[in-house]
C-alpha cells in the first residue's frame, strides 16, 4: 500500500480548463510532469469536490481539489570524495562556493556527483535531515548551471531557523549576471508572477496566474552589446532571475534554457557549453544559534572574469 506523505488542498479561484493542465500549474513547486499527474489521477490520489475524476475533466474554477502526495522512494546517497570550496564552517552551518555544472542534490537523473554526495562524504551524519533523505542539509538551492554561495545546515535546529529566514526573506542573496544587450536604466525592479511553462515542464515563464515574484537589479558595467548586473532576489521562485531577465528582454549569456542566451556577446568569447554567466556572489543571514549577522562574498569564477576582460 502506498504511503501518503501529505495531502495538498487547492480551492480554485477562477482556474478553468482540463484538470491535468490546471494541476501542472497548481503543483508548480513540485517537479511533476503531466504524465506523473495523470498517474496520480489513475491511482486515485486526486479528488475534485471529493470525487475522483479523469485527466480531461473540465474545471469551472470554483472546485476544491485534494492531491495526495505519495512518499518518495528511498534513495541511497553514495558518499563521494568530491572537493568542496568551503567559505565558512562551524558546528551549525557550512557555507559552500558551488562550482558551475554541479547539481545540488541527487535525483533519478543525477544520482551521483552532486553537492549532497560530497557533503555526506565530508560530514558523514553531521547534516540536518528533517525526514528528507535526498536533501540532507540543503536549505536552499541554486541551479546546476549557476555558481556561487549556498548555506548548508548541520543539524535540524539550524535548518529550521535558516528556513524561517528564507521564508520571510530576511536571508539575503545577491547575484551577478552578464546579460545580452545594453540595459539603459541604472537600476530597476522586475515584478512579474512566475508559473511553470505549460509547453515545457522544465521551464518557467511570467504568467498572470503564477506566484508573485520580485527582483531588483543594478547595472554594474556596460559593454558594446552586453551588461553586467547585480541582481537581488526579493522572492525565491524557481529560475526567478533567469525568467525575469528574459522577461525584460535581457536573457543571461550562455543560458541553455531561456532563449538559449540569444546573442551570445555577438560572437565573442562566451559559448553555450560554457554554461550561463550567473553567479551567487553574496549571502547574508542571522546565525541560527548565536544570533550573529553573517555576511559572505565570493569572487567571480575565473571563466567569468576572463570573459569580462575580453569585453573590456
Amino acid at each position: 500500500m502506498t504511503k501518503i506523505k501529505e495531502t495538498k488542498k487547492f480551492e480554485l479561484e477562477g482556474e478553468v480548463g482540463r484538470l491535468d493542465k490546471v494541476l501542472v500549474d497548481l503543483l508548480s513547486e513540485e517537479t511533476y510532469s503531466r504524465s506523473t499527474i495523470q498517474k496520480l489521477l489513475k491511482n486515485q490520489h486526486i479528488t475534485v469536490d471529493g470525487v475522483h475524476q479523469k485527466a480531461n475533466y473540465k474545471l469551472n474554477g470554483s472546485e476544491v481539489i485534494n492531491v495526495e502526495i505519495p512518499e518518495e522512494e528511498q534513495m541511497d546517497i553514495l558518499p563521494e570524495d568530491i572537493p568542496l570550496d568551503i567559505v565558512y564552517e562551524d558546528d551549525d552551518v557550512l557555507v559552500i562556493n558551488k562550482p558551475i555544472d554541479m547539481v545540488v542534490h541527487p535525483s533519478k537523473g543525477h544520482p551521483r556527483g552532486t553537492l549532497v554526495n560530497a557533503l555526506v562524504y565530508y560530514l558523514d551524519d553531521n547534516l540536518s535531515n528533517n525526514e528528507d533523505t535526498v536533501r540532507p542539509g540543503i536549505v536552499h538551492r541554486i541551479d546546476k548551471d549557476t555558481s556561487g554561495l549556498i548555506v548548508v545546515a548541520k543539524n535540524n535546529h539550524a535548518h529550521q531557523r535558516l528556513s524561517e529566514q528564507l521564508e520571510d526573506h530576511s536571508m539575503g542573496r545577491t547575484y551577478v549576471a552578464l546579460v545580452n544587450e545594453v540595459i539603459e536604466t541604472p537600476t530597476g525592479i522586475i515584478e512579474a508572477p512566475i508559473n511553470r511553462d505549460p509547453s515545457n515542464r522544465i521551464k518557467y515563464t511570467t504568467n498572470h496566474a503564477g506566484r508573485y515574484a520580485l527582483t531588483h537589479f543594478e547595472v554594474l558595467e556596460t559593454f558594446a552589446h552586453n551588461t553586467l548586473v547585480k541582481v537581488e532576489l526579493k522572492t525565491g521562485r524557481t529560475h526567478q532571475i533567469r525568467v525575469h531577465l528574459e522577461f525584460i528582454g535581457h536573457p543571461i549569456v550562455g543560458d541553455p534554457l531561456y532563449r538559449q542566451g540569444v546573442g551570445q556577446m555577438k560572437g565573442q568569447l562566451a559559448r553555450l557549453d560554457d554554461g550561463q554567466f550567473l553567479h551567487a556572489q553574496s549571502l547574508h543571514f542571522v546565525h541560527p544559534t548565536s544570533g550573529e549577522a553573517m555576511n559572505f562574498e565570493t569572487d567571480l569564477p575565473d571563466r567569468f572574469e576572463e570573459v569580462l576582460r575580453t569585453l573590456r
